[in-house]
Parts: C-alpha cells; sequence; structure tokens
C-alpha cells in the first residue's frame, strides 16, 4: 500500500513537458527546421484499429500531417484537411497510406521540402 502511494505521488510530481516526436532524416522546414517537433500544436490522434498505423497527427494551419507507422514517424507536406479526413475514416489506413500518401504523392505532391 505505502509503495503503490509513492508511487503515484511519484507520477503526480514528475516535470510534464512537451511531447515532441523526432522525424529523423525528415525534413520539417514549415515546422521550424528542426527534425524534433513539438505536438503540442498538432491534433493527435492513437489509432488502434489498423496494424499498420499507430498515430496520426494533423496541423491544419499548416497542413502537415505526422503519421507513426511502426514506431517512426513520417512527415507530409501540403495535405489538405479533406485528404487528413479521408486517411481518418478509410477502412484500411495503411492502404490509404500506401496508395494516396506515399505512391500518388510520389510526384512530390506531399513532401517536405526546404525551399
Amino acid at each position: 500500500m505505502v509503495r503503490a502511494a509513492a508511487l503515484i505521488l511519484s507520477l503526480l510530481s514528475a516535470p510534464v513537458g512537451p511531447e515532441t516526436v523526432d522525424l529523423g532524416n525528415s525534413t520539417a522546414v514549415d515546422l521550424g527546421n528542426s527534425t524534433a517537433v513539438d505536438l503540442s500544436s498538432f491534433e493527435c490522434r492513437d489509432i488502434n484499429r489498423s496494424t499498420i498505423v499507430q498515430r496520426v497527427c494533423y496541423r491544419a494551419d499548416q497542413r502537415a500531417l505526422l503519421v507513426a507507422v511502426r514506431g517512426s514517424y513520417q512527415h507530409y507536406c501540403g495535405v489538405p484537411a479533406e485528404t487528413y479526413d479521408a486517411l481518418m475514416s478509410a477502412p484500411s489506413m495503411g492502404v490509404f497510406l500506401n496508395r494516396v500518401l506515399r505512391i500518388a504523392g510520389a510526384d512530390g505532391r506531399y513532401t517536405c521540402t526546404t525551399s
């Protein structure tokens, strides 16, 4: 009982900071030219209906989309709200991700650039 109370107190007193994710080699020009992105300005949703996609974060004002796929985040830029909504309601988020964001966006449509 004492150990449980001590654990709860330590969790409550732990400092809470902004949640950030590392984009690795992705560019984040629209997000401040850093590979570490603060998610406080994103609307994030944990996904439990997909075997591929674990989390989706979207920032409408910058049309920036972050998708956690098997533990690492993929960054897409210039994503319209309609495309984000279609991803969230797709019967298969993995198929949508591959067909719309990766393959259809292979022409650079959703590529984040530094120019």
